[in-house]
């Protein structure tokens, strides 16, 4: 039983989105915080039990980090529609993940899982905070400085976000999973070609 807990805290961030974003769209924050704090909460559960115990699953590498992102990008998107952010926001998030999308594209059929690093995980931590503050300053209707620390808070996840896609990159890169010598064979072959097409000229 033990051994399925990690999992089971992920299921029930999955089953909690929902909930968030209801309450988001009900102008209720207040609850919208809570739900939003107790998914939080479970990320961090379910991390610690799995690495304390030796828990770690492939189900888990892979569900983990894919919970953080549905709740992140489906929270992110609630509060662009109800004018609380910007939607530069979101839309810097969607394509840093259509991009990992491809990759795990890339991946497929090779022997590889792909799991969430320290800068990911501190990526998805900063986003957090970011939306935490929001539905608190939308609750409380501050404005001024703590909108400016708002917008703060979301730049520095965003930073943050892009780091982690370099970092995934340059890991598969480093690891072989990107093949170095294709990569060198298309880079000849384009020069050929451009060669080939100026001599006709």
């Amino acid at each position: 039983m033990l051994k399925n807990i990690p999992n089971i805290l992920t299921v029930i961030r999955l089953l909690l989105i929902p909930f968030i974003l209801f309450y988001i769209f009900s102008g209720n924050y207040i609850l919208a915080f809570i739900f939003f704090t107790i998914s939080g909460i479970t990320d961090i559960a379910d991390g610690f039990i799995a690495r304390k115990f030796n828990l770690i699953s492939n189900f888990g590498k892979l569900m983990d980090p894919l919970a953080d992102k549905l709740t992140q990008i489906a929270t992110l998107a609630s509060l662009v529609f109800t004018n609380i952010i910007p939607i530069w926001i979101l839309l810097i998030v969607l394509l840093k993940e259509f991009i990992m999308i491809c990759g795990a594209s890339f991946l497929y059929g090779k022997d590889v899982v792909v799991y969430s690093k320290w800068y990911g995980k501190l990526a998805t931590v900063l986003f957090y905070i970011a939306i935490v503050i929001s539905l608190l300053l939308k609750q409380f209707n501050q404005d001024s400085l703590w909108v400016h620390l708002d917008l703060g808070l979301y730049t520095l996840a965003l930073i943050t976000t892009i780091f982690a896609l370099i970092m995934y990159v340059k890991d598969l890169y480093q690891k072989g999973f990107i093949d170095k010598q294709d990569l060198k064979k298309e880079v000849t072959v384009d020069k050929k070609e451009k060669k080939k097409n100026h001599l006709k000229k």
